[in-house]
């Protein structure tokens, strides 16, 4: 008869390898992204992950301070400044 304990120790491993596989691709993402937005939204995604394990590891507080430090205000930050900037559209040379 399986326990109740392994059924948890199985479940928290599966969450944990989704986390993990979540965090990895959004990594990835970042990396390979072509837009700069995009590339933002996969790291906060990827921040959010963090913040899951943290959780699943049983540091609440770290989970908590990563997603109101990084995500709240870091992700938001890179994310306003991307929008922000002024990017020429077009394919076609400017001269000024």
């Amino acid at each position: 008869m399986i326990g109740l304990e392994t059924i948890g120790a199985a479940l928290e491993m599966a969450v944990f390898g989704l986390l993990a596989l979540v965090m990895v691709f959004f990594a990835i993402f970042v990396v390979i992204a072509k837009d700069v937005v995009r590339a933002g939204l996969a790291l906060i995604m990827c921040m959010f992950s963090v913040a899951g394990l943290y959780i699943l590891l049983n540091a609440q507080f770290l989970g908590v301070i990563q997603v109101l430090v990084y995500i709240g205000a870091i992700g938001v930050l890179i994310l306003f400044a991307v929008m922000l900037t002024k990017r020429h559209l077009g394919g076609g040379s400017r001269a000024d």
